[in-house]
């Protein structure tokens, strides 16, 4: 069988498929570990994407029961505002909703801290409109850069097509310091943070499907999981990329014609933090159990082999990413 996957995440593996046996011998088999879970104490800090945050709620929580005595805290400041905590050493795990940008791995460096970049699932960034609205089903990139761009003379649905409503256009949308946010605007706009600032933002995606929910005349997005979660108060709109409009969904966002807002989301380990066998055994939990809960929390599970390759990757130490340029947005090729 064979599976599209974006070009960045099959580079970065290339390598690491080679090395999964030597994750076991180097003591992050989670059934090798010297210290029953259940015995250990410690504590392990994660903050950044709240596209990512369910995934590791999800994670944290199965790992609580079966290591009580370790305190996993998930903070949720935006993918930005993680990495600003992770540069400066308060947390051990960024989630991150795009890859690091040069001017973070510079401060890496800088700050001396070895990351190591583990993709844990694919995402569809999804455009979302109220429940009422029988008129936006469908919109082409090219509108969505009309409405989201930098002086952007867009006010009204009509201004978008003539037989739209003649009524307010209202803007939600991830906060400056989101993933999402860079994601989206380099994808329909160009150019990361390049976009019109009047619309209501927020690093809370919850806080999004509230105002779009209350409000009839709203445009906004979002990671897929937090539509999924929201389905029966939100309606979707179906992106038409140059090929056909096409909504996200399980299938389309894993097949890649969901394009080009489908994108791998990430978490960024402290390599020094894995000097902690708390912060190891959760991280090595993580990956192990990565498939499985981000489907049950409405993302899609990466392929099988992906994982297996994070896990040499992540006991070998590996550092630096794998996404710089235009591998940062959707570019995907066939993998076997």
């Amino acid at each position: 069988m064979r599976n599209l996957i974006f070009l960045a995440l099959a580079a970065l593996f290339v390598s690491g498929c080679d090395n999964s046996e030597q994750s076991r011998d180097q003591g992050v088999d989670p059934d090798a570990h010297p210290t029953p879970l259940s015995t250990m104490t410690g504590k392990v800090r994660l903050d950044g994407s709240s596209t990512v945050f369910p995934i590791s709620e999800a994670v944290a929580e199965e790992f609580h029961a079966i290591a009580p005595g370790i305190r996993v805290t998930v903070g949720v400041s935006g993918t930005g505002g993680g990495f600003k905590k992770f540069l400066n050493g308060e947390v051990d795990i960024n989630d991150a909703s795009r890859a690091i940008k040069p001017s973070e791995q510079a401060s890496a460096i800088a700050a001396g801290i070895e990351f190591i970049e583990l993709p844990v699932a694919f995402d569809g960034l999804s455009v979302v409109v109220h429940a009422e609205n029988d008129w936006a089903l469908t919109m082409t990139t090219a509108e969505l850069k009309k409405v989201w761009e930098p002086g952007s003379k867009v006010k009204r649905w009509s201004d978008v097509r003539d037989s739209w409503p003649d009524e307010p256009i209202r803007l939600y949308g991830p906060g400056t310091d989101s993933g999402t946010f860079d994601y989206f605007t380099k994808a329909i706009n160009g150019k990361e943070q390049a976009s019109r600032p009047d619309f209501t933002a927020s690093e809370d995606d919850n806080v999004l499907v509230q105002g779009i929910a209350g409000d009839r005349y709203s445009l906004g997005y979002f990671g897929f999981a937090y539509y999924q979660e929201n389905r029966d108060k939100l309606g979707i709109v179906a992106i038409d990329g140059g090929k056909g409009a096409i909504a996200p969904s399980i299938e389309t966002i894993n097949d890649g014609t969901y394009a080009p807002l489908s994108r791998p989301i990430f978490i960024y380990v402290n390599a020094g933090s894995l000097d902690d066998p708390a912060v190891a055994e959760f991280v090595a939990f993580y990956l192990d159990n990565a498939a499985k809960l981000s489907s049950e929390v409405g993302y899609i599970a990466l392929p099988q082999a992906t994982y297996t390759a994070a896990r040499s990757r992540l006991a070998t130490r590996e550092s630096g990413t794998a996404y710089s340029g235009d591998q940062r947005v959707g570019t995907l090729i066939e993998h076997d």
